[in-house]
């Protein structure tokens, strides 16, 4: 029988977050979507929720010291990262047992929750910098974090190079100082490591859904070590699945709602659901030729997104499109991630206001359609692309975007349908957004089959 492949093993050190956004709850979640099995050392447990802290139990450092061993003599550990470290104790405790099986180590030196309460007591401080710091692999600090440690004030980018550096003497193989914390337009992330720095940046999303973001993170890079990545790449990796998990974080709860670390899982796991569905349209387009009547002269596609689109190579649709000929229609090629801009820049645009919204399909341009479409009662909206901002027609592939945040505003919600009417050089178009490929499909082709030619 063949022998299979051992999954990594992480373990987290951390406290127990009752709302489940942070801790060991956003840790195991975070381990689980990178392909990494996930095990516990519990060291604190939390009341909390989205908005405060009510109540802190530590356990006995003897009970944490026995869960680290426990899963090393069983497991193995290849990786792990510490949380909430609540005392002294706590931190000798956990300090001695990693010594002990020396695997690497992210310290997330958890001081203040996102609701203010202190997570860590103040005469803990020196014990991290004397008995964990010098055993970390990678130390994550934000830029309060990073400030206690260094005793540098951090206001920008610079002071945050000079206060890595400093935090990286005190023992640590790499510092990276988050950039959440530090103004700008964009958010950068510091890493020093072997005496360079590398800067690591992200737009900042105007985002409520940030609780446990630091856990994540860091859990993050504790799985990307877990899988022998280097730490530049680790560090990466791990930025962009927070970034990705804020973005489509939990809107759950009063306070500062948690990340989702699930969803680069989900996003991944529904690619194969994606290229089904749109198989299944083709075929159902190819088997009806009164669609023919609807193809516009540049084509007809039907694309669907992944969920938690980001970008065009979310987006599948058919490669080489779909065409009209003597017989009906027929689709060049087969579906394909990153074929489709054109409905792919519709789609990004609007699953970022509307995550129901995964699928577009383009109609040759006709008043009588646009009346079919309303009939059935379906939220019609356009846009002018003669008005469109020089500023916006200069940066290429702009013009879409633009165009369905316009018709967004004009009916105060993601419609059904956007239209525009051309400009130079410009067909004008119909674009039907729905659920799923299949469902435009059925759709275009009932108001094929029950109209005349004269669409």
């Amino acid at each position: 029988m063949p022998v299979k492949n051992r999954i990594p093993v992480a373990i987290t050190i951390a406290g127990s977050d009752s709302g489940g956004g942070a801790g060991i709850q956003a840790d195991l979640k975070t381990f689980a979507a990178l392909g990494v099995h996930g095990t516990v050392a519990i060291t604190s447990v939390t009341a909390q929720n989205t908005y405060s802290v009510r109540a802190v139990q530590d356990l006995k450092p003897e009970i944490i010291s026995e869960q680290i061993r426990a899963v090393a003599e069983d497991f193995g550990i290849d990786a792990g990262k510490t949380g909430m470290l609540h005392t002294e104790e706590i931190i000798k405790a956990v300090a001695s047992e990693v010594s002990r099986y020396n695997f690497p180590m992210v310290v997330d030196p958890v001081m203040v929750a996102k609701s203010g309460a202190p997570l860590l007591k103040p005469e803990a401080v020196n014990a991290l910098k004397e008995h964990l710091l010098p055993l970390a692999t990678v130390i994550t600090p934000n830029k309060f974090e990073a400030e206690r440690l260094s005793g540098l004030e951090i206001k920008s980018l610079r002071d945050a190079e000079a206060a890595a550096e400093k935090i990286s003497k005190m023992g640590p193989d790499a510092v990276v100082i988050k950039g959440g914390h530090i103004e700008g337009v964009e958010v950068t992330d510091i890493l020093y490591y072997k005496g360079r720095f590398w800067k690591f940046t992200s737009s900042r999303l105007d985002a409520k859904t940030t609780h446990g973001t630091g856990c994540s993170f860091s859990a993050a890079i504790a799985a990307g070590l877990a899988k022998k990545l280097d730490i530049p790449e680790a560090v990466e990796n791990a930025k962009n699945f927070v970034t990705l998990s804020i973005r489509f974080g939990l809107n759950v709860g009063r306070g500062y709602g948690p990340v989702n670390p699930m969803a680069y899982l989900y996003r991944e796991a529904s690619r194969y659901e994606v290229l089904l569905n749109l198989e299944e349209a083709k075929n159902l387009l190819e088997g009806h030729p009164e669609v023919a009547e609807l193809v516009p002269e540049v084509g007809m596609n039907v694309a669907m997104a992944v969920k938690y689109a980001e970008s065009v190579n979310d987006v599948a649709a058919i490669d080489g499109r779909i065409v009209r000929t003597l017989n009906g229609v027929r689709a060049a090629g087969n579906p394909k991630f990153g074929c489709s801009r054109h409905l792919a820049k519709y789609l990004v645009e609007v699953v970022r206001h509307d995550e129901d919204k995964r699928a577009a399909i383009n109609l040759k341009f006709s008043e009588k359609t646009l009346k079919i479409l309303e009939e059935r009662g379906l939220t019609v909206s356009s846009y002018d692309r003669a008005k469109e901002p020089e500023e916006i027609k200069r940066v290429e592939g702009m013009t879409i975007p633009w165009g369905v945040r316009e018709a967004i505003k004009s009916v105060g919600k993601v419609p059904d349908v956007i239209y525009h009417r051309g400009d130079v050089g410009k067909e004008p178009m119909i674009v039907v957004l729905g659920k799923d490929a299949v469902s435009l499909a059925k759709l275009v082709v009932e108001i094929a089959g029950g109209k005349n030619s004269d669409l």
